[in-house]
């Protein structure tokens, strides 16, 4: 596969952001089949054209995404910027064939460009280089005010211990940190206006950590969704179910000429067979999830 360098709209300076934004609302939304087709032309014929479209047609999720970490004090601009670097990466390595959204795939990829970025930025050194040390740097200040810490001066070892006991890591870690957080207080307590009685930028700080009520309910959601695609499958001819299995279920792929070769088919005809076989369970999910 070619190297993934595409020619995008400027991210202008902050000031310039809502032409920015307008530009790239310009660019169509693409349909799970478009969108399927695009990146199996990506990824097996290295059509930078192709690229082009699907990561275009994304520009509008990394925005949104990006929006959520300006509280931070780093341009947004800078945010934006990071996390088209993190998109062109997630179209670099999608598998279309493992039968998801592309933006699934890719907001995971934007998030941890974003994050890096924050993190390179707030100069932690070799602070923030492991996943607990990352998820102390985004929450502590989240974990401060629900166990009603004081956010002003050292840590009690008290604090610390329910801090550290809460994110999963070593008291040690909560104090370090915490002190590094506390050199860019003046920054984070300022208010976002001028106005009296503002909120601190600190209090717009995204937490994108879910819930706990919307994770029981995306964990029942996904059950749901699971006992309905199987169904959907189930539904499907022998022959179908096998090459839709093989090609988009597996950890490893079979190649279309491996099930030519077991069904005396062509590796056209089994290409033909598994878009058929995805079409027939996509339209029998939909129904069944409508009617359940």
């Amino acid at each position: 596969m070619s190297s993934l360098n595409l020619k995008l709209p400027m991210v202008p300076v902050e000031g310039g952001l809502s032409r920015y934004f307008r530009d790239i609302a310009r660019f169509p939304m693409l349909a799970a089949e478009d969108e399927y087709m695009l990146a199996r032309r990506w990824r097996e014929h290295g059509d930078i054209n192709a690229a082009h479209s699907l990561v275009t047609s994304h520009l509008r999720l990394v925005a949104k995404i990006a929006m959520k970490y300006r509280g931070y004090g780093l341009p947004v601009s800078d945010l934006v910027s990071e996390g088209n670097i993190g998109l062109m990466k997630a179209v670099k390595k999608f598998e279309p064939d493992r039968g998801f959204r592309l933006s699934t795939y890719a907001i995971w990829w934007i998030r941890a460009s974003i994050t890096e970025y924050i993190l390179r930025s707030w100069s932690l050194v070799k602070m923030g280089t492991i996943a607990a040390q990352k998820k102390l740097f985004f929450s502590l200040r989240r974990l401060k005010g629900q166990l009603k810490i004081s956010d002003n001066g050292e840590l009690s070892p008290e604090d610390a211990k329910r801090l550290a006991n809460a994110v999963g890591t070593t008291e040690r870690d909560v104090i370090a940190m915490n002190r590094r957080l506390a050199a860019r207080d003046a920054s984070l307590n300022a208010p976002v206006s001028d106005e009296s009685g503002a909120a601190e930028l600190q209090d717009v700080i995204a937490d994108d950590r879910p819930s706990p009520e919307s994770e029981v309910a995306d964990k029942e959601e996904r059950r749901r969704n699971f006992r309905l695609l199987k169904e959907a499958i189930s539904r499907l001819p022998e022959r179908e179910r096998d090459i839709l299995v093989e090609r988009r279920l597996k950890d490893a792929p079979a190649t279309l000429e491996e099930l030519g070769d077991r069904y005396g088919i062509s590796r056209e005809r089994v290409r033909q067979l598994e878009v058929l076989a995805f079409n027939k369970v996509r339209d029998q999910f939909g129904g069944l999830k409508a009617a359940a």
